[in-house]
C-alpha cells in the first residue's frame, strides 16, 4: 500500500487493507478452530468443564445427560470455536492494531502496545477467577434451592453454555483497566470524569454482579461485586497516571537564554581592539 509523505493512503487503499486483514483475522479464528478441536479430543478438555459440576450430580453420577443426538457434536464445535477465538485473539488484536496504528501519534503507541499485551493476562486472570471462585459458588447457590421439592436433571447443553457465559463474562469485565487506559490516551476520558461517576459505577457493578451470580445471597453478590470494584478504582489511577505522563511528554523543553545582543556586541567590540 502505498503511502505520502505523511503516512496516508488514500480511501480505496484503506478499504483493500481493511479487506486483506479481515481475511487475515478469519484465517487465523478458522487454523486455532482447528487446533482447539484437536486439543479438546486429545487431552479430554470437557472434563475439565463439567469437573465443578460433578459434586451435585446425583449420587454416583459423574456424566452429565443430552436430550438430542446431535448435541455432543455441536458442544465439540462449540468448543472448538470458543478455544479458537481465544488462541486467535492476540492475531486478531494485531490486525485491527496494525490498521489503526497508523492514526496515532508515536507517544500514544508506547503505552497502547503494552496495555493490549497486559489485556490478555488480565482476561485469563478473570476467566481463572470465575472457573475457581465464581462458578463453584454460584452452583452451590442455584442447585440448593428448593431441593426438597425439585430434583435437578442438569443437561451438558445448559450446563456448559452457562459455563462459557460465566467464563467469557469475567475475562471481557477483567478488560476494563485496558480500556480506560486506552480511551485515557486518545483524550475521550478523564480521571475527574471517572471519580464523579463512582456511584453510577457501583450501581452498574451491582447489577453485573446479580447477573453474574444468580440469586437473592448477600455473600455471593459481594463475591463478584469485589473483584469488579478494584478495577474500576484502578482504572481511575491509570487514568490519572496516563495524563501525568501526557502532561510531562508534551511540556516544552526549557532553553538556556540567549545572551542579550548588548553583550554580544559589546564582547565583540572589545575582542577588536
Amino acid at each position: 500500500m502505498e503511502r505520502n509523505e505523511r503516512g496516508e493512503m488514500p480511501f480505496l487503499d484503506h478499504l483493500e487493507e481493511l479487506r486483506w486483514r479481515i481475511f487475515k483475522a478469519a484465517g487465523a479464528l478458522i487454523v486455532c478452530t482447528l487446533i482447539g478441536a484437536w486439543l479438546i479430543i486429545r487431552f479430554d478438555a470437557l472434563t475439565l468443564l463439567v469437573e465443578p459440576v460433578v459434586p451435585f450430580l446425583p449420587e454416583g453420577q459423574t456424566r452429565l445427560n443430552y436430550l438430542n443426538p446431535v448435541t455432543p457434536f455441536f458442544f465439540i464445535i462449540k468448543t472448538s470455536v470458543l478455544v479458537g477465538l481465544v488462541g486467535a485473539l492476540p492475531i486478531i488484536v494485531y490486525q485491527i492494531w496494525a490498521f489503526l496504528s497508523p492514526a496515532l501519534e508515536k507517544r500514544e503507541k508506547r503505552l497502547i502496545v503494552p496495555a493490549l499485551y497486559g489485556g490478555f493476562v488480565l482476561f485469563a486472570i478473570g476467566v481463572w477467577l470465575a472457573y475457581t471462585i465464581a462458578l463453584p459458588v454460584s452452583l452451590q447457590f442455584l442447585l440448593g434451592i428448593q431441593t426438597d421439592v425439585l430434583q435437578p436433571m442438569l443437561t451438558a447443553d445448559e450446563y456448559l453454555s452457562f459455563v462459557f457465559r460465566l467464563l467469557l463474562a469475567f475475562g471481557l469485565i477483567f478488560e476494563l483497566p485496558v480500556v480506560i487506559l486506552i480511551l485515557s490516551v486518545l483524550g475521550l476520558v478523564t480521571p475527574a470524569f471517572l471519580r464523579s461517576k463512582r456511584r453510577h459505577a457501583i450501581v452498574i457493578i451491582t447489577i453485573l454482579a446479580s447477573l453474574l451470580s444468580p440469586g437473592d445471597v448477600l455473600a455471593v453478590t459481594v463475591i463478584m461485586m469485589g473483584p469488579l470494584v478494584l478495577l474500576y478504582e484502578l482504572s481511575i489511577w491509570i487514568s490519572v497516571f496516563v495524563y501525568r505522563w501526557k502532561r510531562d511528554d508534551e511540556e516544552p523543553t526549557i532553553l538556556a537564554p540567549e545572551p542579550p545582543k548588548a553583550s554580544v556586541s559589546l564582547g565583540d567590540d572589545e575582542e577588536s581592539r
